[in-house]
Formats: structure tokens, C-alpha cells, sequence
């Protein structure tokens, strides 16, 4: 399998315990499912992608503890830390119309109605409320823009394009200088 060719779907943020259990961030709607027991995702060893079964997992505070096979010490564990848990492009469940993939969505040029451009999605924030796309402007800074129906206006993935109206204001008060 090719790495570039796959998708992530959690990043492991650090040591969780003395067990070798790590902290998880997960990037899928399915975390229930990518980090239960006996999961097989991919991670990269010398440069190479490499199966790792996940022996434990539980959800834990908006992210995922998880103990994967043959780590089992907090030393081990941190040399995990930012470590990527990718699968393939062909296990990703299908998606309802509307929803879409996060690496769908990166790459994508963004633009208002009125053809202003605002820039490129380089990933999308999750927290409180709705999903924030992250967008690199041409000065490297970044705008965050809410996207809900309102706002996003026409999203096609197949062109790379996303389409917003943004209220006045948002784009300028949204952004962070580089």
C-alpha cells in the first residue's frame, strides 16, 4: 500500500499511562469503529507502512486511548507521539449527501460568491459548534470560516472548489496572521 494513497484517520498525541496505552486524536467519524479491539490500521515504520493491531480502546474526554499490540511501556509509547493511523481509501464507509471527507476537502480553492479569493483548505477544526474550514490565504496567514449550509454555498469536490457567503466582517475578523 502506498501511504500517500491513504487516509488518516487519528494521530497519536502521546503516552497515556506506564502500559504503552497512547492518547489518540482522531480525525474520523468512525473512531468507534477504526479504534475498537482488533483493529488493523496502518502507521509508518523506516519509511514504510506497517500494520498495527489496536488490542484496547475506549474513548476518553472527545479523544481515544488505545493500547496497540507489542507497545508495552510509556517509553515505547512516546516514541509514538504525532505518529499517524492511516487506513486505505477503499475501507472509508460511504458518506450521505452533503457529508464529505476531510482530505476531500483539503486542496480545495475557496471563494466567495462575488469571485473574491480567499485561498486554499489546508484542513478543518473541530471543537465546539460546526466544523471550521481552515483556509491558507496567499500571505500564508489563515481564515477560519464556519461551515454550515449558510456560509458554504457550493462545495465540489471533484473541481477542488468551494464557493462562500460569508456575513460581513467574518473573513477579516476570522483571521490569523502567519
Amino acid at each position: 500500500m502506498d501511504w500517500d494513497s491513504m487516509v488518516t484517520v487519528g494521530r497519536i498525541i502521546r503516552p497515556h499511562g506506564i502500559r504503552g496505552a497512547v492518547v489518540v486524536a482522531p480525525e474520523s467519524d468512525y473512531a468507534r469503529d477504526r479504534f475498537k479491539p482488533g483493529a488493523v490500521l496502518q502507521w509508518r515504520r523506516n519509511g514504510e507502512p506497517a500494520p498495527v493491531r489496536i488490542v484496547e480502546g475506549r474513548e476518553f474526554r472527545g479523544r481515544w486511548v488505545i493500547v496497540i499490540e507489542g507497545v508495552t511501556s510509556m517509553n515505547e509509547a512516546e516514541t509514538l507521539r504525532g505518529q499517524e493511523l492511516r487506513i486505505s481509501e477503499q475501507a472509508l464507509q460511504p458518506l450521505g449527501p452533503g457529508a464529505f471527507y476531510i482530505y476531500d476537502l483539503e486542496g480545495c480553492l475557496v471563494v466567495t460568491v462575488s469571485g473574491q479569493d480567499v485561498g486554499r483548505v489546508s484542513g478543518v477544526q473541530f471543537g465546539s459548534g460546526a466544523p471550521l474550514l481552515a483556509i491558507t490565504d496567499a500571505q500564508g496567514g489563515e481564515v477560519l470560516v464556519p461551515m454550515v449550509e449558510g456560509i458554504c454555498r457550493e462545495i465540489d469536490v471533484p473541481n477542488k472548489r468551494i464557493v462562500i457567503d460569508p456575513p460581513d466582517g467574518l473573513i477579516e475578523i476570522n483571521r490569523r496572521k502567519s
